[in-house]
C-alpha cells in the first residue's frame, strides 16, 4: 500500500510540478504530462482514498483520515464521498432512488425502474463522453449540489457542520484549481485554450477510468435491481443483496487488480469494506465457495473487456425497455 501510495501520488503531482515551474513549451508534452497526471489521479481515487475513507487502509484511524484527504487534493471532497459512497451506495446498492451511483441525469438510465425517454436508446454510444466529463463536473459543482441535498436528507445536522463543510470544500477546490489550472495558465508559454484543453484531457482520462471501473461492477445484465416493499424495507439478507447486485471481473490479473485498487473484486469489497483491498484475492476463494454452498449467485467476468461488453449490452437494453414500476408509482 505504501509503494502504491507513493507511485500514484508521484504520477499525479510530478507532471503538475513540471508544468507549474514553467519548463513546458510544447503542446504535445503538455498533453502528455496532464494525461499522466490523470492516470495518477485515478490511481489516488481507486487505490488510496477509497481504502482510507472506508477506514481500511491502516489500523490507525489518523492515517486513514489524513490519507482520505488525498480525495480533497484531487479536487473532490472526502465528506461528500463518504455519504454518497460509504453510506448510500454500500447500504442501498442498486436500489432506485437510494443508491446515488444509479441516480443519473435525464439523459442516462442505469436502472430498469427509472423513467425512460427517447435519448436513452443511444446511451450506450454517448455514455462514454459523459463518463469522461464526470470528474470535471464532480470537482466543479457536484460536491456542492450533493452537500445541499444531503443536508435535506438529514446528514450534516451538527451545529455549524454544514457551513464549515461548505467553507472547506471551497477552500480545497480553490487550492486544486490553483495548481492544476490557474498557475499553468500564468506560467506556461502556450495559448490559454491549449492549456485548458490539456487540463480537460486529464479529467477525460480520470473520468473514463473511474466511471468504467465502478459502473461495470453493478450495471450488468446479471445484477439485480431490488425494490423495497410498501413500508420501504428490503426483504432478505443484506449480504445476499450485495452478492445479487455486484459483479467481479478480471480476477486473475494481479497487475490490473493492483492498478485499480482491487476494485475488480467488488463483491469482496462490498461484503467486507473495512478490509484493505490487497487481501481481496485471497478472500475471494472463500466467498465464492460459501456462495456456492448456500446457493447464492457469485457473478464474475473473466476479463475486463468482457465486463465492458456486458455493460454496453445492459445500457442498450435499458435504453429500449419500458420502466418496471416502483412502489412509488404503483396504486394500492
Amino acid at each position: 500500500m505504501i509503494t502504491k501510495t507513493m507511485t500514484m501520488l508521484t504520477l499525479f503531482f510530478a507532471p503538475l510540478v513540471m508544468i507549474n515551474i514553467g519548463l513546458v513549451s510544447s503542446p504535445w508534452l503538455l498533453f502528455m504530462l496532464y494525461i499522466t497526471s490523470g492516470i495518477g489521479m485515478a490511481g489516488i481515487g481507486m487505490g488510496i482514498m477509497h481504502d482510507a475513507i472506508h477506514g481500511s487502509y491502516s489500523k490507525h484511524q489518523k492515517v486513514n483520515r489524513y490519507l482520505g484527504y488525498t480525495m480533497n487534493l484531487i479536487g473532490a471532497n472526502a465528506t461528500v464521498w463518504k455519504i454518497q459512497h460509504n453510506v448510500l451506495h454500500h447500504t442501498y446498492t442498486n436500489i432506485e432512488g437510494a443508491d446515488d451511483d444509479i441516480n443519473t441525469p435525464f439523459f442516462l438510465r442505469f436502472s430498469p425502474h427509472a423513467q425512460k425517454n427517447r435519448l436513452h436508446r443511444f446511451q450506450h454510444l454517448y455514455v462514454w463522453f459523459f463518463y469522461g466529463l464526470s470528474t470535471i463536473s464532480w470537482v466543479t459543482a457536484k460536491d456542492f449540489i450533493r452537500l445541499f441535498r444531503y443536508r435535506k436528507m438529514g446528514f450534516l445536522d451538527k451545529k455549524n457542520e454544514f457551513r464549515n463543510e461548505i467553507i472547506m470544500i471551497a477552500g480545497w477546490k480553490l487550492l486544486y484549481y490553483s495548481y492544476a489550472l490557474i498557475i499553468p495558465l500564468l506560467l506556461v508559454p502556450l495559448a490559454p485554450w491549449i492549456i485548458i484543453l490539456a487540463f480537460l484531457s486529464m479529467h477525460l482520462v480520470t473520468g473514463l477510468l473511474i466511471s468504467i471501473v465502478f459502473q461495470v461492477a453493478h450495471i450488468m445484465p446479471s445484477t439485480e435491481f431490488p425494490l423495497p416493499d410498501k413500508d420501504g424495507t428490503i426483504e432478505g439478507d443484506w449480504y445476499a443483496h450485495q452478492l445479487a447486485t455486484t459483479t467481479n471481473f478480471s480476477p486473475k490479473s494481479r497487475f490490473f487488480s493492483w492498478l485499480i485498487g482491487g476494485l475488480n473484486y467488488q463483491i469482496e469489497h462490498h461484503l467486507l469494506p473495512n478490509i484493505c483491498h490487497i487481501h481481496y484475492k485471497k478472500i475471494s476463494g472463500i466467498v465464492a465457495q460459501t456462495a456456492r454452498e448456500y446457493g447464492i449467485p457469485y457473478h464474475t467476468k473473466k476479463t475486463f473487456a468482457a465486463a465492458i461488453a456486458d455493460h454496453i449490452g445492459i445500457l442498450r437494453k435499458l435504453g429500449k425497455m419500458q420502466p418496471i414500476p416502483t412502489q412509488s408509482n404503483l396504486n394500492f
